[in-house]
Order: structure tokens, then sequence, then C-alpha cells
């Protein structure tokens, strides 16, 4: 029943996911709003929403773990294997813009978690919470992010984009914003359920649950939207989507779920965190000085091996 519930809720917010972000796209177009801001917002948002499905209802469960578990455990899938298993498709070429200036936003989104989530080396406290106002302070860097997204976007040409979003009837689109939302809401819940009675039933920790089988499930949208880019030969658009999802899922999506209520580290350690910093490091290091701004096959390779071990050192932690 519990296996039931995980993929059921999977499933769900899946179709949620997509029918949301076709919906709210075909809205924004019929209201001529720019491609390119649509594309930086809502479909970020899209592939984002089973983050933020999973985390949202987790948090309201009291499932702290698997709420933080899976926005670490996405951000390090999302760059280390995504990146990795795209660029084995095709070496994945880095603009300057996003060396110099997203990827180490992304770095110092991990940063701004890592200190947030040290409570007890930095304040002297009894206990790790990502508190309310530690969420209210990452929905403000949510806030500039999206400033400086739009900045981009009216400096932008978006031209060559709006054949791609089909515009839907009017009423189609507000059925399938509704229906995408709902889809969001009972997948998480049944998500987070399948997920938490699954951990203890075999005696694994909610968090070694969120940083592994939750957080690879809901990054399939980035995975998928990921190879489909390097079979089209736009391997390029793999970054762009690995640290938009990133931002969003620590600035919006923990930002959120922290809103809400008080997240308690409990199987979250420092090691993950580091891990998290450190792969963004990795990427940054790998653009910038090996292949002049590409992710060749073989650094490709290291990612995936590097995933492969965190992976193994938290199966041998158990």
């Amino acid at each position: 029943m519990d296996i039931l519930l995980l993929v059921g809720g999977l499933l769900l917010i899946l179709i949620g996911a997509n029918g949301l972000t076709d919906g709210a796209a075909s809205v924004a177009k019929r209201f001529r709003i720019p491609s390119i801001v649509i594309g930086l917002t809502i479909v970020a948002f899209g592939t984002s929403a089973p983050e933020l499905a999973v985390s949202v209802s987790s948090a309201l469960k009291g499932s702290a773990d698997i709420a933080i578990g899976n926005v670490v455990g996405s951000n390090i899938f999302n760059t280390l294997m995504i990146v990795g298993c795209t660029a084995l498709f095709a070496p994945i070429v880095i603009t300057r813009n996003t060396l110099r200036k997203e990827i180490p936003l992304c770095i110092l989104s991990s940063i701004a978690l890592l200190i947030c989530a040290n409570d007890i080396l930095l304040n002297h406290a009894t206990e790790n919470v990502i508190s309310i106002t530690d969420g209210l302070l990452l929905l403000c860097f949510f806030a500039i992010f999206m400033g400086y997204t739009f900045a981009i976007a009216s400096g932008s040409n978006g031209e060559g984009q709006d054949e791609e979003i089909r515009q839907l009837p009017m009423c189609r689109s507000i059925l399938y914003i509704i229906g995408g939302l709902a889809g969001l809401i009972f997948g998480g819940q049944w998500f987070v359920e399948g997920a938490s009675n699954i951990a203890r039933s075999l005696g694994v920790s909610e968090s070694i649950i969120g940083l592994t089988l939750v957080a690879g499930g809901t990054s399939l949208p980035e995975l998928a939207t990921s190879i489909v880019a390097a079979l089209k030969k736009n391997p390029e658009i793999a970054i762009g989507n690995v640290i938009g999802s990133n931002l969003f899922n620590i600035f919006f999506v923990l930002g959120c779920s922290a809103s809400i209520t008080p997240l308690r580290l409990n199987g979250i350690t420092n090691f993950d965190l580091w891990v998290l910093v450190g792969s963004g490091i990795l990427l940054w290091l790998f653009g910038l000085f090996f292949a002049k701004r590409t992710i060749t096959r073989i650094e490709g390779g290291i990612m995936i091996l590097c995933y492969i071990a965190y992976t193994t050192a938290l199966i041998f932690k158990l």
C-alpha cells in the first residue's frame, strides 16, 4: 500500500506540474507576457513544483528531514547526476554570464543554507533549526533573484520561443491550472505519507529517504528536460535548468516550508550540506579551468562517480 502511495503520489505530482506549467504558460502568452519571462519563471516553477509540493507537505506533517532532505538531495542530484548524464550525451557549453554570475549565486545559496542550518555551531543553540525568520530571509533572497531574472529578461530578445508554447482555450488553461495545483497538493501528501511509512518500516531514517528516494523522484522533471535538451543538441540548456531549479529549491521551496513551520534538522548533517556546496564548486571549476567553458564527457563521468560515492557514503552511514 505504501509503495502504491509513493508511486501514485509521484505520478500525480509530475502530471500536476506538467498541467500547471502548460496552463500558466498559455495564460501568460495570451496576455503577451514575453516568452523569456515565461521560461525563466513559469517553466522554472513547473520543474521545481514537485519539490515544493513534497517539502511543504512534509513541513505541515512534521517530517522536517524529508522537507530539508528533499531540497538538499535534489540540488546535489541536479548538479552531479543531471549535469553529468547530460554531458555524457553531449558536452555542455557554459556562457560567460553563467560562469561569472549564476553558478556563483548558486554556490552562495548553498552557503546561505549551511549558515542557517548551523545554530549549534554559530549560536551555541541546543539544536539546529531553520526558523521562520530564516525562511523569510530565504524568500527575500528569492525576491532578489527574481529581480535579477526580470532584469535579464528585459534586456534579452525572447523571439523564437513563442512557438514552443501552446496557446490553449482560456477555460482549458484555467482547468489545467486548477487540476495541476490539485495534483500537486494531493500527490505531495500521498508521496510524503508513503515515503515516511516505508522509512519507518525499513528502519531507515527519514533524512536518508529524503536525500535519495524523494530527491531523485522529485528531480525527474529536471532530468527529463536536460536529457531531451541534449538529444536535441541543446545541452547548454541543462546548466540553466539546473541552476534555476537549485536556486528555486533553496530560496523559494525551503523558504516557504520554513516560513510555515520551523524545520528541525535531525538526520541532515553538515556532511550533506558541504557536499551540496562542494558540488556547486566542482561545477564552477570544471566550467572555468579545464575545457574552455565546457563540461566534457570525462568531467560528466567524474560528476556521476561523485554522486555514486556520496550515495554509498549515505548507505554506509545507516
